[in-house]
């Protein structure tokens, strides 16, 4: 059951002037779930309390929990109040993740729902990828990754069958398709780009998101020789995951 999160006496009337005032609540409340004062599930303080401790309208504390929410540090529920949120996950841009092995070092249940394997012809963007004639024989697969039965990346991959013939012959509810590749089909190089996108209707429906909320859409291409391997696709919910990487100063990736 949620604790409360408790209020110390007048601190918003302490911070900086040139803070603008929604920011100062919203460093306030980060600052306490930071230094472990308030824990995951936690209560926060309600808006009238926020109101009467900050001396400011209810507007600009609506607008510093709403951000707060965007941002993944609380959770709104309407009629109920506003809790600490648990921590995002976050999956390294250095390499291919093992996104059932990261979920379940968390001591979490990973489930894969493989919604379709297919051997079709290229569309113009996936035949440009793959530097493939438009309309040559392609593979293509759809995922749905969840954790703790929800639904944290839509996988949507396209693979060169030319270097990876057998992949439309597998059992993909013994093995995700990812898995697959990277146990049986080499690369040499990876590229990989982020953007932040909002969700079509049925990505939105896959992901059990609204379609209003933003995502991280990580697009990776692989190569061996020269020749691309696989385009794929990642879509996660902004509010449920996060992509981060760590490397030296001279550019060089951690290892570890």
């Amino acid at each position: 059951m949620a604790r409360n999160a408790t209020l110390p006496a007048r601190q918003g009337a302490e911070a900086p002037v040139a803070v603008a005032r929604y920011q100062q609540v919203k460093d306030f409340i980060t600052h306490r779930i930071q230094d472990g004062q308030w824990q995951v599930g936690d209560r926060l303080p309600s808006e009238n309390e926020l109101v009467q401790q900050f001396g400011i309208s209810r507007m600009t504390v609506n607008r510093a929990l709403r951000e707060l929410a965007e941002q993944g540090r609380i959770e709104r529920v309407a009629g109920v109040g506003s809790f600490v949120a648990p921590e995002k996950p976050q999956s390294t841009l250095l390499r291919i993740a093992n996104l059932a092995a990261e979920v379940r070092q968390r001591g979490h249940d990973y489930a894969c729902r493989v919604l379709l394997v297919e051997r079709i012809p290229a569309p113009v963007d996936a035949a440009a990828a793959l530097e493939l004639r438009t309309g040559e024989s392609v593979f293509h697969a759809v995922c749905v990754h969840l954790e703790d039965g929800v639904p944290v990346q839509l996988e949507d991959r396209w693979v060169n069958p030319h270097m990876a013939p057998d992949f439309g012959a597998q059992d993909f509810s013994r093995l995700q398709p990812s898995e697959y590749l990277v146990r049986n089909v080499p690369y040499d190089q990876m590229e990989h780009v982020v953007d932040a996108v909002l969700p079509t209707p049925d990505q939105a429906r896959l992901l059990q998101m609204p379609q209003a909320a933003p995502c991280l859409l990580l697009t990776r291409r692989t190569w061996l020789g020269g020749v691309p391997v696989t385009l794929v696709r990642c879509l996660h919910p902004g509010s449920r995951y996060r992509l981060g990487s760590r490397m030296q100063a001279d550019g060089n990736p951690l290892v570890g």
